[in-house]
């Protein structure tokens, strides 16, 4: 929040926006993948689920980025209190 004030951006939103975009990492987290294909009997092809979810976190991504963007405008601005 602290470089957000310095930065000029809102530090709210810059906080919420930054614990996202860590939820979002797990994801594709090297530690997740494997913990994920383990579980699901698939050890040792940890790159096959990581090529199966780096679409989608791609596409994750990009949807958090024009939702935050919309958040810091008038639009959607009323979401961040």
């Amino acid at each position: 929040m602290t470089a957000a004030q310095r930065a000029g951006i809102d530090p709210l939103l810059a906080a919420a926006a930054n614990g996202s975009g860590g939820v979002l990492g797990k994801m594709i987290s090297p530690q997740n993948l494997a913990i994920a294909a383990g579980a699901v009997g698939m050890a040792g092809r940890e790159g096959d689920i990581f090529r199966r979810v780096l679409p989608w976190s791609i596409g994750f991504l990009a949807q958090m980025c024009v939702l935050v963007y919309l958040q810091s405008l008038p639009v959607l601005a009323w979401m961040v209190v």
